[in-house]
């Protein structure tokens, strides 16, 4: 049977699952865990198909939230970071009786843009995608690099996830191609209006993939939700900015714990 690769670390009451973003694995979150670890019970798990999980074949966002439910703990925080953010998104939506608050990192309910909706150019996703089966290790170090741009600490940054990436074996390019297809695709603005549960939107300054532009539009539409802009932060912010990252999750876990 394929295994999800799902560890639990930490001494908190709270439980907090963690999801990681495209080409990624649950190593991302390394350089917070020390910090966090004394105030949540951490569930860092690698996506289906993504680092320890890759034997899963790819799938959509509905069937990852399917995969991901029957290991997960009764009720707890969920926190998604960019293509994870879409996943924690639908499952709080799907069964929000499993949610006591969402965190979304440096995500969007749409990632391409669109008429008055700033995002990735469709043809930049669909570009990757075509690069893909050309030169897989030179697409994800191109997608890395854009996600720490601007930043003071850029290339520090940059090495640090490109080795997450390298130190596990690679996602297959077909796992690969249907998440940037999802990124390319999936639209949630319309759907999150319903959700009932608690939302922190967190979003970096000098986020390329994710412009700031979104959030007084998501402001407006989601009002019940709260947000906060890392300044000098791009689509990392809990790499260059851990500290900040760190206090944010715990501010709003103390609120809205099961």
């Amino acid at each position: 049977m394929t295994q999800l690769y799902w560890q639990t670390i930490g001494t908190g009451d709270r439980n907090l699952v963690m999801l990681h973003g495209w080409g990624l694995n649950a190593d991302v979150w390394q350089n917070v865990v020390e910090r966090l670890s004394p105030h949540f019970c951490l569930h860092l798990v690698d996506l289906p198909g993504y680092g320890r999980s890759r034997d899963f074949s790819p799938m959509s966002v509905e069937q990852m939230v399917a995969t991901l439910l029957p290991q997960a703990p009764e009720k707890a925080l969920w926190l998604g970071w960019s293509l994870g953010g879409l996943v924690a998104s639908k499952l709080a939506l799907l069964h929000p009786e499993r949610v006591s608050g969402l965190i979304t990192v440096a995500s969007s309910p749409a990632f391409s843009a669109a008429d008055g909706w700033p995002g990735i150019k469709p043809e930049t996703l669909a570009g990757f995608q075509q690069q893909l089966s050309e030169n897989f290790q030179r697409t994800v170090e191109r997608f890395l690099a854009l996600q720490t741009l601007g930043t003071e600490s850029a290339r520090q940054d940059a090495r640090l996830l490109k080795s997450v990436v390298l130190d596990l074996p690679a996602p297959d390019s077909a796992v690969l191609d249907a998440g940037l297809e999802i990124l390319r695709t999936v639209d949630l603005r319309e759907e999150m209006k319903a959700l009932t549960v608690p939302l922190l939107r967190i979003y970096g300054a000098l986020d390329g993939l994710v412009p700031r532009k979104i959030v007084p539009l998501l402001d407006a539409a989601w009002p019940a939700s709260q947000s906060t802009i890392v300044e000098k932060a791009a689509h990392a912010p809990f790499i260059s900015h851990p500290e900040v990252f760190c206090q944010q999750l715990i501010d709003f876990g103390s609120k809205n714990s099961a």
